[in-house]
């Protein structure tokens, strides 16, 4: 079953048969939630409550010539499953309702009056001290579950690996960049000529697929961050795997370094939750690097001198390993 909006009779049968519709609920409407990057994600209203439907294809949803593993929504739900043991961290996730596994379809309840951050790049003064501190506390005790097994996750790091690691800095790699912003190709032809800084990303690659001993969330940007009527939520976990708790948290530094956020509260993240400094630094600058140069772009309100900026900043990063 491929699911679509609005779902179909055929759909709304099988949603019955595996139980994550009630036998005699009506489905009121049925749309699509948000812009999702990986998945194909719905909004499922009826007339007793709304859930939310997420199914993994085998290609990326916004950038469907990208393919990807179909499994990762069942990463998404061991993940949601593990974290559900705790309840500090269970308080941070959607609770899940099903999962059907025969065509990686995940269940999830609807999260009342969710927005994710993504305006924070035009707005750094949306994310206040309070967020960072809750967000913060859930990466430590993230980083902390006892836990000896969990899935490999290989497809995904592979894939979030060409894309952060590989990609941004072939030089026929297919993005247009000046289409993005006039200029940006060739701000990116002087990065791809730094062998030294290409060597210490590929090194950097390299490390990231090794399997480490801590669990992370693998994608702790803005857009994973959801304020909700009950509070904080992480969601869309599914490139969760055994690795660095550095790597969270320099995902989590990049991005408010792209947003501008002030550097206080860059200061003020790395004394509440300190970690590798070499690493969180390197691991920053890759993050940086790949954002302004590859595939996946963001709503950066920045102009050519800003990210010309950034980007040495992100290379000094990478190169000195220090913040």
């Amino acid at each position: 079953m491929l699911l679509q909006a609005p779902l179909d009779q055929v759909q709304i049968d099988h949603l019955r048969k595996i139980g994550m519709l009630h036998p005699d609920e009506m489905v009121i409407s049925s749309e699509k939630a948000g812009e999702g990057n990986m998945n194909i994600t719905l909004v499922i209203k009826t007339e007793k409550r709304s859930f939310v439907l997420k199914q993994s294809r085998d290609f990326v949803a916004k950038y469907p010539q990208v393919p990807a593993p179909r499994e990762r929504t069942g990463i998404e739900y061991t993940f949601y499953q593990t974290l559900a043991k705790d309840e500090v961290l269970a308080s941070f996730s959607p609770k899940i309702l099903g999962f059907d596994k025969s065509n990686w379809l995940l269940a999830l309840a609807y999260l009342k009056g969710g927005k994710d951050y993504l305006d924070i790049y035009r707005q750094p003064e949306i994310l206040e001290w309070g967020r960072v501190t809750a967000l913060l506390q859930y990466l430590k005790r993230l980083h902390q579950i006892p836990l000896s097994d969990f899935p490999e996750n290989r497809k995904m790091r592979e894939l979030n690996h060409q894309h952060i690691f590989v990609l941004p800095y072939q030089k026929d790699n297919g993005i247009d960049l000046d289409q993005i912003q006039p200029g940006l190709q060739d701000l990116a032809r002087t990065v791809k000529s730094q062998q030294p800084l290409l060597n210490k990303i590929k090194s950097l690659g390299e490390r990231y697929l090794r399997q480490g001993k801590h669990l992370i969330h693998g994608d702790f940007y803005p857009g994973s961050w959801l304020q909700t009527a009950e509070g904080m939520k992480v969601i869309d976990t599914e490139f969760a795997f055994m690795g660095d708790p550095e790597f969270d948290l320099s995902v989590m530094l990049a991005h408010l370094k792209m947003a501008q956020v002030s550097e206080p509260m860059i200061a003020d993240i790395l004394k509440t939750y300190p970690l590798n400094t070499q690493l969180l630094s390197q691991y920053t600058g890759a993050e940086i690097l790949r954002r302004i140069f590859g595939l996946a772009q963001l709503p950066l309100s920045l102009t050519l001198p800003e990210k010309e900026k950034l980007t040495h900043d992100a290379i000094d990063l990478l190169v000195y390993e220090q913040f």
